[in-house]
């Protein structure tokens, strides 16, 4: 399922929307809070330039609040149909994962972003190009 070449997969794992090849990022860990905007300026393997142009990334800012809908969604069908919670504690329970998952959030939402515009491009093979 998840496989370079898939859109998906670079959304999921961070990585280079035209190669697959290497992560955007140079911590993976979104809850390293200090390094959570930190991006590389290109990647080493292709050379794809991820801020193309100034605030870029600004757009994200979309994508967050339909990513964080629907994280909140999720909290609310676990705790208030699965779990038979208070609307008061499905409530506290939709907080508490919209605040736990924020790192995880904004990431996914840069992700998504950035593979909107950065089309996926295998590698060349030698034998393909002789």
């Amino acid at each position: 399922m998840l496989k370079k070449g898939n859109k998906l997969y670079s959304i999921l794992t961070g990585s280079c929307p035209k190669c697959h090849q290497e992560s955007m990022y140079p911590n993976k860990n979104p809850y390293a809070i200090t390094q959570l905007f930190s991006m590389h300026e290109r990647c080493s393997h292709c050379g794809t330039k991820y801020k193309i142009e100034p605030s870029f990334f600004y757009g994200s800012m979309y994508v967050s609040y339909g990513v964080g809908v629907a994280f909140a969604v999720a909290a609310f069908v676990i705790a208030f149909l699965f779990l038979g919670a208070s609307l008061v504690n499905t409530f506290i329970a939709i907080v508490l994962t919209l605040v736990v998952f924020l790192p995880v959030i904004i990431r996914l939402s840069r992700n998504i972003w950035i593979n909107f515009f950065i089309k996926y491009e295998p590698p060349v093979i030698r034998s393909q190009v002789e």
